[in-house]
Order: structure tokens, then sequence, then C-alpha cells
């Protein structure tokens, strides 16, 4: 199967998921034999520009007309099977459906947050979930409360890419992937046509090592934000601390805006660590090492890697009871699920999940069964090629499907589609 990738790459001086993510699945493809390319855009590039060019950023959110005639140049050009959408913002735009619709190629699309519903994509507004935008064709409230960087200014280039573009993405798209089935029941909720709309969880590469008993501390592993749950941890540890601790200390890797208020609250003393940021194989070897892994999000996640990377590693989650974690951790089996928001609740998993050695071994091995049959790479690869398969049969009424990876060649396809491609990879 020939695939293009269309991402706009996030900017590298915060860790995100979201890359990593499309790098993973670029790799998982190439490695099962696919043909895969990419289009993409890099918002580091933006820091280059003139500042005429960068003030011109913003009216390219809502559509980019230069992207939309390069990349059908590039699809009449290469003619792949299939077009695999991710992040559009800021450079990108949904001019990409355009291109796609031009050069005739089926596209799907990735939804890896809330942007199809809320301009910042967290319905999570002031420490609370908010949910005033959904259904609303203008975001109008999301400009009223600058929700994006806390700027009205800055917030409106992205209310009214949704608004001006919300059919675009329902009748250009065939087929989208969301990765979590509670993610699918906001986006059904807001009027997102339901039977466009399945549930594809991220995948996560093996670690190559599973951790040997217990481990030696506590993870919080992620962004350094109040969406992520960052006070609310710190909250529920000065409440274990003083009450004398767990044996083991709180270990935070990460960067972000509480980065001065995490440092400054780790500083002196013997039960914290702040670690900053790490690198990949620093972070698997983290993971590895805990007694579990903490996600306390106050945000409604979408997915949430972290948690399946522990996981995949043979550690347990305590992760808030709330969007995508009720479905990743079964609470008492392979982790714990906290009261979100509320740091007595949290304080209390976290202690059960440090002090019972025996029940978090038999914990952490249900958690790796639970990786291996729903988050490992298989899986993962198998869902990816469903999706295609299935957009492609979309737009071509059931005719012209590659077939399955693993089976058949190129030269097998039927059709025009063929032809064109002269069977190479």
């Amino acid at each position: 199967m020939h695939v293009l990738v269309v991402h706009n790459r996030y900017s590298s001086a915060q860790p995100s998921g979201e890359n990593r993510v499309v790098d993973e699945e670029v790799g998982l493809l190439r490695e099962a034999g696919h043909r895969v390319g990419v289009f993409d855009r890099r918002s580091d590039d933006i820091a280059a520009r003139s500042l005429l060019a960068k003030a011109a950023v913003p009216l390219l959110v809502p559509w980019n007309p230069a992207v939309r005639t390069e990349l059908a140049a590039r699809l009449r050009a290469e003619r792949p099977d299939v077009v695999h959408v991710h992040n559009v913002f800021p450079l990108l735009s949904p001019a990409v459906l355009a291109a796609c619709a031009d050069a005739g190629v089926p596209a799907v699309a990735t939804l890896h947050n809330y942007t199809q519903v809320c301009p910042p994509g967290t319905l999570h507004r002031d420490g609370r979930s908010c949910t005033e935008c959904v259904g609303s064709a203008a975001a109008l409230p999301a400009v009223r409360h600058g929700c994006y960087r806390g700027s009205r200014l800055a917030t409106v280039p992205l209310a009214v890419s949704l608004s001006v573009n919300r059919r675009r993405w329902w009748s250009g798209v065939e087929r989208f992937f969301c990765i979590s089935a509670a993610q699918r029941d906001v986006l059904v909720r807001s009027g997102m046509p339901p039977e466009r709309l399945a549930v594809k969880h991220n995948f996560v590469p093996d670690p190559g090592v599973c951790r040997a008993g217990t481990g030696e501390h506590l993870l919080f592993l992620g962004r350094l934000a109040e969406a992520k749950g960052v006070q609310l941890l710190m909250a529920a540890w000065d409440e274990i601390a003083a009450s004398g601790g767990v044996g083991v200390p709180l270990v935070l890797a990460g960067a972000g805006p509480l980065e001065r208020e995490v440092t400054a609250w780790a500083a002196g003393r013997d039960d914290v660590r702040y670690v900053g940021l790490l690198d990949p194989a620093r972070c698997r070897q983290a993971v590895a090492r805990s007694v579990a892994v903490v996600a306390p999000s106050t945000a409604m996640e979408t997915f949430g890697l972290v948690v399946a990377e522990a996981m995949a590693a043979g550690v347990p989650a305590v992760a808030a009871r709330h969007g995508a974690f009720v479905e990743l951790v079964e609470d008492g089996v392979t982790g714990l699920l906290h009261r979100p928001g509320d740091p007595a609740s949290l304080a209390s998993c976290m202690r059960r999940i440090a002090t019972g050695p025996a029940r978090n071994r038999e914990i952490g091995r249900a958690a790796r069964r639970r990786y291996e049959q729903g988050f490992s790479p298989a899986v993962g690869l198998e869902r990816l090629v469903e999706g295609y398969r299935t957009a492609i049969a979309g737009r071509s009424g059931g005719e012209d499907v590659p077939p399955p990876a693993g089976k058949g060649n190129a030269g097998s396809r039927r059709g025009t589609r063929a032809g064109r491609d002269g069977g190479s990879r």
C-alpha cells in the first residue's frame, strides 16, 4: 500500500506525544513493507521567518492556498492509495483536504484531540472541563474566554477555522480515527457523522525491558502543566509526606509552564526529584524502574500514551477516573483510578500501589497482558491498515482496494491504481 502522511510537527521545545505517534506509525508501516511518504511543515520554522511572514501565519490557519496547490501536485505525481492526515495547525490548514479532493485520493484523519469541536482542542478551561463550544457553529465562547494561550486574538484564527471548515472535514474525510471510545462519544454527541468515526487506540513500541521487582520510585512523566494534574499531584504528595511517606520518592520528568513551580517545590526534599526532560532511552529506563506511573490529568485525555507505555513495561498506572483512562486502566486489575481533581483520592491510590508489593507485582503482570492485547505494534498495524482499506473502499465503491499487509503484492491491485503505481513500493 502507498500512503502519504500529512502532519504539521509541533515545536521541539516541548515534548509532543503526537509527533511520536506519527513517527512511530510511519516506521511501523515501512517496516511492514508499505510505501510511506511524508508531507509536513514544522512549527519550529516559524521563528526563522521575516516579521511580515510571522504576522501572516494566523491568516493561514483557516486556509493555506499554497499548501493546497503543492500537495495536489504531489498527489497527482505520486498517486498514493490513501492520505493520512494528522495535525494541520498552524501551517498546513484544512486546505490539505481540498488537495485530496482535487487529486481524487481518499483521506483518513487521526483525531489526536478535540479540535473538531473545541478551538484549542482540550475541552478544558480554568482548571475544569468545558464544553461550551461543543455543538456551536461559531465557537464564540472560546474567543470570549481567550482559550488558546489565554489570548482572544490568538484564539480567533482557530475559531474561524473550526467554523468555516466544519463541513469540509466531515465531507472530505472517509474515515476518522478516534484514539479512544471516550473521545468518539464526545464527537458523536457534537454531531459528527458516527459512521465515519472508528476507534483506533495508539500503539506503543515494545520497550524491550519489563520491570523487575516492584520498582524504586513513583513517576510522573509528561508536560508540566495544570491540565496534566501537576499541581494536584504536588498537593497529594504533600499529604503523603505529612503522614510519613510511602518509602519511595516521587520523580517528575518533563518540561512546561509549571517548571519553575515544580523546581522550587522539589528543592531540598529527599522524597522528590525533578529530573527535567529525558531522552527516549532514559524515559524507558525511568518507567521500567517505577512502582507506578502517575497520570492525574484534570483534562479529559483522549488517550494517555504514558499509561500504555507503563503497561508495556509491566508497570501499573495511577490515573484519573475520566476520559480515556477509564478504558485504558481497569481499576484494581491493571492499575488504580482516582477521583478527578481530588488530592486525597490521588494520595490514597498512591499509598495503595506503593505499599502492597505482592499486589503491585500482580497488577504489573496484568498491565503487560493488557498492552499485548490492545496496544502492541501488531495490533496497531492491523487496525491502521484496516482503516485505510475501509477508506479506499468507501471512495471507490468497494473496488480498487490494495491487499492487506503481508498478502499479495502491488502488482495484484485491480484497476487503474495498479497501473499508475507500477507495482512499486
